[in-house]
């Protein structure tokens, strides 16, 4: 019977099903992401043929892990050691692809035995000397993506590569990705005499590992020296991409549970006296809240079906930019189907639970007179809105879903658009009142830009230029914060005037540190007290606050003592600049950028906006944004189209009367308009309070305050129209196709 009935309504059963579907894609593509990076680095990592890895502790990602490379020729010489081998890993703008893996090893690494050479040269084929240009070898599914073969040169940043040979490892990750010598890597890097990590092989048996870990904890006590399984495990990027992947399907899930529960609660109204009929003929309570909570758990696999469908299309699809990442079809693993179709069994559940209640508590005598509409309710006639918002108040209980299905569409669009404006205009208060900004051109992050020292001094040389001032930013995770941000100033520049000094002093030598206020209140460190960052240890000398509240969730430090941290002598992320002549702002851009082709100069309050990962984030909430509309789009849907359904005889009543097509399509989009308005209205509540609770987190919230400009107000109120526009068009069209005598007789 739970067949038949979800048969009996094919169209509404499809739409309930679609909205599932696109939240359990959601889960599957984000889920095959992060697992696409997990297996890349494991299989990476132990596939390496070392024993142990040495890196620098707390390091976000293995990309900003750096080590001295003299580290090398020290460990190969220890009785214990067989081999060594250092590594640099980092990400890059590759042409087409904005993030692009690149791995540095040198010739005679024995990692480098696992790449096998299946077109062109290796690296240490004596065919190699004849090449023009440097080398560069990529993966199969990067010459597929970047269609590219042997002998063809390759953009990456602003250096031109040659294709000395395309290779295969088996691990999508890899093969997405690229291997450099180690020497170019490190140039390309701006990581000079710097490794990411050794993998080490040591001789068997347990007492030699023992006795190397025991001398190695002697030597560099600052240092991780772990498995490489271990240290696969650790990445905070995964981490990072699973809680992202979590609360975005989750947005889709919660979105799609509402329009289920509404598409359940009309079928209850619709066939209400159905289960008065099987309710007088002897049917329990228990038994129709069964039949009623098995179609919703039914439409709630079938939408897990249609998910891992529209999942493995879009993996199929975005296949060349996924490629980077090592995701594929083939990262859908059986775990994430376990937990895909959990979150769908559990979804249809509650999803059901109260139409199931409600159709249970029906008495049998008042279904049986049940003829629509209200369950035998005196109906109540507004003064103001017509038959749309009539008919709007009439079904109460369906109108409320659909706003709270539309309320969290538009009010997640909203709140994700109003942080993204307001951590656009912190990232422009990082200025302090310079009117140019400069990064490193043509990189896949902010985080990665390096920019030689030299260019600075040439800039600052400019008769224009006042002052040059360079900041070196990077990033470790801490147990207590989660993040934490370095950042490296020199202490007699300017730039130091837009730290706030609250406590103690501003740095004034090597290994110490002002924290953010913020920072030390949760850490509870006072000045005087230590703090040890990735191994190395600072003393606290004073505590600030910063206009730009980002830069309070870390420290500052001497900009050598950063660039010593993040393996980048002499490189700086940023340069501040101010200028003599404000008005010469402009003009200056153009001179810096046609003057320094690596550079990337912009105007202080456009840089922000420019900044590749800023890029990256509006292009992660347009295709939020879509997902959620998609979501809200088919759930506004299926509610006009079944209060189409349940008025037929209504609208068969009106169309006898005289109403023409034209008319009854008015009524039936005027309503869906409607909807549409006031779910803009519970969007912007919705958008307050989601913006309040993630003001509220310790330490974050702050970075997540939004900028609640028109232009924020005028997309949401958009999307809310648009959702009204197009969720009414198709069911209003169905209405102007009934014909009035078989209206009429509809039961």
């Amino acid at each position: 019977m739970i067949f038949k009935n979800l048969l009996r309504r094919k169209g509404r059963t499809l739409l309930t099903a679609l909205e599932i579907g696109i939240g359990v894609a959601a889960i599957i593509t984000l889920g095959a992401l992060a697992n696409g990076v997990e297996q890349g680095y494991r299989g990476m990592m132990t596939g390496s043929r070392a024993d142990l890895i040495l890196s620098q502790p707390d390091a976000y990602d293995l990309s900003l892990s750096s080590l001295e490379e003299s580290i090398g020729p020290e460990l190969a010489v220890m009785p214990e050691v067989t081999g060594v081998s250092g590594m640099v890993q980092g990400i890059v703008q590759a042409e087409d692809q904005p993030y692009f893996f690149v791995f540095g090893y040198p010739a005679d690494s024995f990692v480098l035995g696992r790449f096998q050479i299946v077109e062109g040269v290796g690296p240490n084929d004596h065919e190699l000397r004849k090449l023009r240009g440097t080398p560069i070898w990529i993966g199969t599914a990067a010459a597929e993506a970047l269609n590219k073969q042997v002998g063809d040169a390759l953009r990456i940043n602003d250096s031109t590569y040659r294709v000395a040979g395309i290779y295969s490892t088996g691990e999508a990750l890899e093969d997405g990705g690229s291997i450099l010598l180690l020497e170019d890597a490190q140039t390309l890097l701006g990581q000079q005499r710097h490794v990411s990590a050794f993998y080490i092989q040591i001789e068997q048996g347990a007492e030699n590992r023992e006795r190397l870990e025991a001398r190695i904890a002697r030597r560099w006590p600052d240092l991780l020296l772990s498995t490489t399984a271990d240290l696969a495990s650790r990445s905070s990027m995964v981490d990072s991409l699973r809680a992202f992947m979590w609360a975005i399907s989750g947005l889709a899930i919660v979105i799609g549970g509402v329009g289920m529960m509404n598409a359940q609660l009309m079928s209850v109204f619709e066939r209400t006296r159905e289960i008065g009929v099987l309710r007088a003929v002897g049917w329990s309570r228990w038994r129709v809240m069964a039949m009623i909570v098995g179609e919703s758990v039914l439409v709630g696999l079938a939408g897990g079906v249609a998910g891992l469908g529209i999942g493995w299309l879009l993996l199929s699809a975005s296949s060349a930019f996924l490629s980077a990442y090592g995701a594929s079809t083939a990262s859908v693993t059986p775990g994430l189907l376990i937990q895909a179709f959990a979150v769908v069994v559990v979804l249809g559940m509650t999803g059901g639970l109260y139409p199931a209640w409600r159709a249970s508590r029906l008495e049998p005598v008042e279904a049986l007179r049940y003829e629509g509409g209200s369950l035998g309710k005196r109906a109540i006639h507004l003064p103001v809105g017509g038959m749309a918002a009539q008919g709007l108040w009439q079904r109460k209980a369906r109108t409320t879903l659909t706003l709270g299905a539309i309320g969290l569409t538009v009010g997640a669009i909203m709140a994700l658009d109003g942080i993204a404006a307001g951590f656009s205009g912190l990232l422009e208060d990082l200025a302090g009142g310079a009117e140019i900004i400069i990064r490193e051109a043509g990189v896949s992050d902010t985080g990665y830009s390096a920019l030689d020292e030299r260019v600075g001094e040439q800039i600052a040389a400019m008769p224009e230029v006042e002052n040059v001032a360079g900041l070196a930013v990077t990033a470790i995770t801490m147990p207590e914060t989660g993040f934490f941000v370095i950042l490296g100033r020199n202490p007699r520049e300017a730039a130091m005037r837009n730290y706030h000094i609250v406590e103690g002093q501003a740095i004034s030598t090597n290994h110490q540190i002002m924290l953010g206020r913020q920072v030390a209140e949760a850490l509870n460190r006072d000045v005087g007290d230590t703090i040890t960052l990735s191994g190395t240890r600072f003393r606290i000398v004073g505590i600030y606050t910063s206009s730009s509240s980002w830069e309070e969730i870390g420290g500052v430090v001497t900009l050598r003592d950063a660039q010593a941290f993040s393996g980048r002598p002499r490189k700086v992320t940023l340069y501040q600049v101010w200028l003599r002549d404000s008005r010469q702002a402009e003009e200056m851009v153009a001179r810096i950028n046609a003057r320094f082709p690596e550079a990337h100069a912009a105007l202080a309050g456009e840089f922000a906006e420019q900044m590749p990962d800023m890029q990256s984030s509006r292009a992660m909430i347009n295709g939020i944004s879509i997902m959620a509309v998609l979501v809200g789009g088919f759930g506004l849907m299926n509610t006009m189209l079944m209060a189409v359904l349940e008025r037929t005889r209504e609208i068969g009543v009106l169309r006898a009367l005289g109403w023409r097509a034209r008319a009854v399509l008015g009524l039936i989009l005027r309503e869906s308009v409607l909807l549409g308005v006031l779910g803009a209205i519970v969007g912007i509540l919705v958008a307050f309070g989601l913006a309040g609770l993630l003001g509220a987190i310790p330490l974050w919230g702050t970075m997540l305050v939004p900028l609640w400009s028109w232009q924020v107000f005028a997309r949401a109120i958009s999307v809310a129209l648009g959702l009204g526009i197009v969720g009414g068009l198709y069911p209003a069209f169905r209405a102007t196709r009934l014909q009035p005598v078989e209206a009429l007789r509809y039961e």
